[in-house]
């Protein structure tokens, strides 16, 4: 069977880009292939469920402007699609004189970007978030919460709605771009498309060199673990409570995060997964760390983060240093208080001098594109996202 678009790939940047292909050319036969039975199983239900405001990234890199877009993107389509979201907004909380530093880098980079900010002192804290302490902060009113499973059925959704298919369940065992089409072999059958999208997340790095691409990183995973609160401190905080990320690191820290479910949430850490989809503790893929083990920058990434990871591998371990992070900036927190919740895994794209991919990385052949690396915030961004890609696909339309 012959397509126009095929997209691989059914997580939220997948369906987003899905959705702004037919949008821009509605006439289009269109497939999505997604290899679970079920949408939402890895990154995208996974997350914290924030819209992020963009304050954290590089003037000038693609992840910046397509956050800031999509914060305003997202917030829209909810609205349109009557999904329930609230501006709670975030404070970034400074615990030392280093972070103070560092959070006044944080603001003058907001100015850069036109995100409006109120810097607090440790009183004015206080005030705002009376469990929060802190010498100093930054308030990020247009920060929000959502929940992207939500989004992502409204993207499914439309998705079907503009005539495209999506089937579940389907995995491509071979790729082979022709001059004419790509050809897909899905095990007992095959397709052809005229163009292929590949959103593959997890499996970006292989999905990639299937299809016969040069690939010079690798997918390297890290588990998030989180804690729920329970419902005696469900109103323990209103705002999203941050720490002031390390610059030297690409993770933005253990955060207090209020649900769209009323709850509150206390994660992620960042420990270096042994299963690129092993969300329960302790899984390890032989595969994957196979993989991991031939990559000469797994190894330059570890040497350089050596103790960081070793830090965030102490929190995994013991919950009593995970509460200690926490109690930095929230000292009522107690033991009794976390209980675990589903973790998450980001796919993150290292180099091969080691080094951790910090933009979208995309690779494109006459009849493909593929999204490498799609990195938080990817959710918040997933409309623009879309729309880039579908106009650089269709910018090229025979």
């Amino acid at each position: 069977m012959h397509y126009d678009l095929c997209v691989i790939g059914g997580g939220i940047v997948g369906l987003a880009t899905a959705r702004a292909l037919l949008a821009a050319w509605p006439d289009a036969k269109l497939i999505v292939l997604e290899k679970e039975e079920a949408l939402g199983l890895h990154q995208t239900g996974r997350n914290s469920g924030v819209i992020h405001s963009g304050i954290y990234y590089a003037p000038g890199s693609l992840k910046a402007r397509l956050c800031r877009a999509g914060m305003a993107m997202t917030k829209d389509y909810c609205r349109a699609k009557g999904i329930s979201f609230e501006e709670r907004g975030k404070l970034i909380v400074a615990t030392s004189p280093l972070e103070v530093e560092r959070l006044k880098a944080l603001e003058e980079r907001a100015g850069i970007h036109g995100i409006p900010v109120t810097p607090l002192s440790g009183e004015e804290i206080a005030e705002r978030e009376p469990a929060i302490a802190g010498m100093s902060a930054l308030h990020v009113p247009s920060s929000a919460i959502v929940s992207y499973r939500e989004i992502l059925s409204a993207f499914a959704d439309d998705v079907r709605a503009g005539g495209g298919e999506i089937a579940m369940g389907v995995v491509p065992l071979a790729i082979r771009e022709r001059a004419g089409d790509v050809e897909l072999d899905l095990g007992g059958s095959s397709i052809t498309a005229s163009a292929l999208v590949a959103c593959a997340g997890l499996q970006a790095d292989r999905v990639a060199r299937m299809a016969g691409l040069d690939v010079d990183f690798a997918i390297v995973p890290f588990r998030g673990e989180y804690y729920r609160l329970p419902p005696q401190r469900q109103g323990l905080v209103t705002a999203m409570i941050y720490p002031v990320p390390d610059p030297a690191l690409p993770f933005l820290g253990i955060h207090l995060t209020p649900m769209i479910d009323g709850g509150i949430s206390l994660g992620p850490n960042a420990v270096l997964g042994l299963a690129r989809e092993g969300y329960a503790k302790g899984s390890a893929s032989p595969r994957d760390l196979m993989d991991a083990a031939r990559f000469a920058g797994l190894w330059q990434l570890i040497g350089r983060n050596l103790r960081s990871g070793l830090d965030e591998l102490g929190n995994s371990l013991f919950a009593s240093r995970y509460l200690a992070a926490c109690r930095k900036y929230c000292p009522q927190l107690e033991l009794s208080d976390l209980s675990p919740m589903p973790a998450g895994i980001r796919a993150q794209a290292v180099s091969r001098d080691g080094a951790m991919v910090q933009d979208f990385l995309m690779l494109e052949t006459a009849r493909m594109l593929h999204v490498c690396n799609a990195p938080s915030p990817a959710a918040t961004s997933s409309l623009p996202i879309g729309d880039y890609i579908a106009g650089r696909l269709l910018a090229r339309r025979d």
